[in-house]
């Protein structure tokens, strides 16, 4: 018996339909003990090129840094945003670079970092 190439084999499965070719690949998943699963999640990303990046939705917003002749107005800008009370907001704000909050939509940290910076902070979103 001959060896089958894989030029043949590609060519036998461009012919089937996709069922044919679904009921393929559960046989071989059954004979070799495998799922497609992992290949199948990673191939609307390798299809739309890879270097195109889903649109993030969720942020981390960051107090990087503030005027230390505006410390106060900063503290009430952080106590604002983060329901903190007095001492925990201080130590926040005097131990900067720290996390404001996490899995904010984008128009809240937008929003948020607005506030810091008018309070005389600087923050980022990530």
């Amino acid at each position: 018996m001959a060896a089958i190439t894989q030029d043949q084999i590609l060519d036998a499965i461009a012919n089937m339909t996709v069922l044919e070719a679904s009921e393929l690949v559960k046989a071989m998943e059954e004979k070799f003990g495998v799922t497609a699963a992992v290949a199948v999640a990673a191939a609307p990303g390798a299809a739309a090129g890879g270097a195109a990046a889903e649109e993030q939705d969720e942020f981390t917003v960051t107090l990087e840094s503030f005027d230390a002749a505006k410390k106060i107005p900063v503290i009430k800008a952080v106590r604002e945003a983060t329901g903190l009370g007095l001492g925990e907001a201080k130590a926040l704000v005097e131990g900067a670079p720290k996390v404001l909050k996490e899995g904010v939509s984008k128009a809240d940290a937008d929003e948020l970092i607005k506030k810091i910076e008018e309070a005389g902070g600087k923050a980022s979103k990530k």
